[in-house]
């Protein structure tokens, strides 16, 4: 047995009971103390907490713990009396890199394509479903202004947004300032590139000065920051135009907020899955250029799909999340919700670099080359992932089979590879979820929780408020032997054809999963078993690898289907590579929808 898979094995060992022994749950002990009005912590009360921890003490161990304990919870007490807000990071940074992972550090030519013969339609908002390559055209020549395509396109989210309840916060005002100022640098020679003067819109967790930032919950409804998101103000540089705050599911978690449910522009029945639920709907109603959204579990690309958006989900390190609200700081990722892929690369390029505020991003250029000749690289696909899905139905399974052949087609040779890590189990690092409670903690602690839209929302950060330090720990050291295990079963393949997880039947469980605890919350009950596909996105995601999300078809509910390319981490070049190339020989993507006023 090598040693990468016999550690493995002790360490999941280890986090599965012994390793539990040295930790008690200060929390629970907070709680009996109250419960009896206690003024120190008991033998007794040692006890009984401690079989939450997994330990079995005798009388005499509990009696000598007691001392101990109460010293150390004068020291969380202390703790306490600090008022951290969210936007405070620990000072301990992850990394989506395992040893041996190469990142291309060589910055080339960014060559984006440019479309020929573009011209401006008679009415204007026959471009509102453009893609950025065109509107950019349209702008760098002059043919339309900032401030035109911007009263278009919200003058649409007005007109929309009663039916698909979209927007949060309209920002007419800051976004005709920057329109204006957009149209005066054109006509003084300085063109900032194929994002200048086009309206986008972000996610309303992302802080914009002197606006709303609600997080999508009745809690923070009036809540006003003074800083600004770093991706706000990089495409701000970048020369785009800021136009209104999208809908967020209530903070970070599934496609309802205070103002109610985001709705899916092709059935305004149905939702547009979470908790980038506005970017999802806006993007693909063609009521913004673009938008930015973020993912701690699945909420770039499971509205991506349920919408079908093309939407990018980056490696863990790759943006900046200084300005953005926490959910799992491990974890928390910013990428652009577009039309097309390349727009994706577009915007990827203006945000993909490092500020002074978050010390995770690390300096890699972002290259892209739009002709490059993307059946060279390397592509693999796991065969049981498409056929392990017990609640996909017979259109799905259909839109899949057809998207593997048309990658043939196009020239590339699919390699097969088995699901890795068949048995590894990701159900001990719900304890990373101590994340999203520690950045709620002040809030919980301050009796909010009935203010919430939501307020059974608070419960899974109850129970991760118990998770001992020592389980949390475990949970990274786990999490960073699947992570290299992951890398060495991967081979040494560019890209990787995943079907999207769960398909229709499950996109709104697992919307409603993503945000109650940052990627799994408390609960009981026995699992249900996982599939393949479900396994892989599982691993992909705990390894904050990059991921694309495409539309490959629609489903017999006239609702969107998608596919997923994911790569290595810092490999967004290739994913987005192989996903134009298959997008570019489809017509899923043109396809628009019927939008209902």
């Amino acid at each position: 047995m090598d040693t990468l898979t016999t550690n493995r094995r002790r360490f999941i060992a280890y986090f599965s009971g012994a390793g539990l022994t040295s930790t008690l749950l200060p929390g629970t002990l907070w709680a009996r103390m109250r419960e009896q009005e206690a003024q120190e912590v008991t033998a007794e009360m040692i006890r009984e907490c401690g079989v939450i921890a997994g330990l079995d003490l005798t009388p005499e161990q509990a009696e000598e713990m007691a001392e101990g304990v109460n010293r150390n919870l004068e020291g969380f007490a202390s703790l306490h009396e600090q008022r951290l807000d969210n936007s405070v990071a620990p000072p301990i940074y992850f990394s989506a890199l395992v040893p041996g992972m190469a990142v291309d550090r060589v910055e080339r030519p960014f060559r984006p394509s440019r479309p020929a013969g573009i011209t401006r339609p008679s009415d204007l908002e026959d471009a509102a479903f453009w893609p950025l390559t065109a509107l950019g055209e349209l702008m760098r020549t002059r043919q339309v202004t900032s401030v035109e395509l911007t009263r278009m396109y919200l003058g649409r989210l007005r007109r929309y947004n009663p039916t698909y309840n979209n927007v949060v916060t309209f920002l007419d005002d800051l976004a005709l300032r920057e329109a204006e100022r957009a149209d005066a640098e054109l006509r003084a020679g300085r063109y900032r590139g194929p994002l200048h003067g086009i309206p986008w819109g972000a996610k309303d967790i992302l802080a914009v000065p002197g606006y709303p930032t609600t997080w999508g919950s009745d809690a923070f409804r009036s809540q006003v920051t003074e800083h600004e998101c770093t991706v706000v103000r990089l495409l701000r540089e970048a020369g785009a135009v800021l136009i209104a705050k999208l809908t967020t599911g209530e903070l970070a978690g599934g496609d309802r907020w205070f103002g109610g449910r985001t709705r899916n522009p092709w059935d305004p029945t149905k939702g547009s899955s979470g908790s980038s639920a506005g970017p999802g709907s806006a993007t693909v109603a063609g009521c913004v250029g673009f938008a930015i959204g973020t993912e701690t579990s699945g909420s770039i690309l499971s509205p991506s799909v349920a919408c079908g958006a093309s939407g990018l989900r980056p490696t863990y390190g790759r943006v900046s999340r200084f300005g953005a609200m926490t959910l799992r700081w491990t974890g928390d990722r910013l990428g652009p919700m577009c039309r097309t892929v390349e727009d994706c690369a577009l915007v990827f390029k203006a945000i993909a670099r490092p500020d002074e505020r978050d010390p995770s991003v690390l300096d890699a250029p972002f290259n892209w080359d739009a002709g490059l000749d993307a059946t060279r690289l390397r592509v693999a696909y796991f065969p049981e992932a498409f056929t392990d899905d017990p609640r996909k139905g017979a259109d799905w399974v259909a839109n899949d089979a057809a998207a593997l052949d048309r990658l043939r087609e196009i020239g590339f040779t699919l390699h097969e590879l088995d699901v890795p890590l068949r048995d590894f189990s990701s159900d001990g690092l719900r304890a990373l979820s101590a994340e999203s409670a520690t950045a709620f903690d002040a809030f919980l602690r301050d009796g909010r929780e009935d203010e919430l839209t939501r307020p059974g929302r608070g419960r899974g950060w109850r129970v991760n408020q118990m998770t001992p330090a020592v389980a949390y720990l475990q949970a990274q050291r786990v999490r960073g032997i699947m992570m290299a295990e992951l890398s060495e079963g991967l081979g040494e393949y560019d890209v990787y054809v995943v079907p999207y997880g769960d398909a229709r039947a499950g996109l709104a469980e697992r919307d409603q999963d993503q945000g109650g605890g940052g990627g799994g919350g408390g609960g009981g009950g026995a699992p249900e078993r996982r599939s393949a596909t479900s396994q892989l996105f599982q691993l992909f995601n705990h390894a904050c690898y990059p991921a694309v999300a495409v539309r490959h078809g629609f489903g017999d509910d006239g609702l969107p289907t998608g596919i997923i390319f994911v790569g290595k981490p810092f490999r967004e070049t290739e994913i987005l590579t192989v996903a134009k190339a298959y997008q570019d020989a489809t017509e899923w993507h043109r396809k628009v929808p019927e939008l209902t006023a």
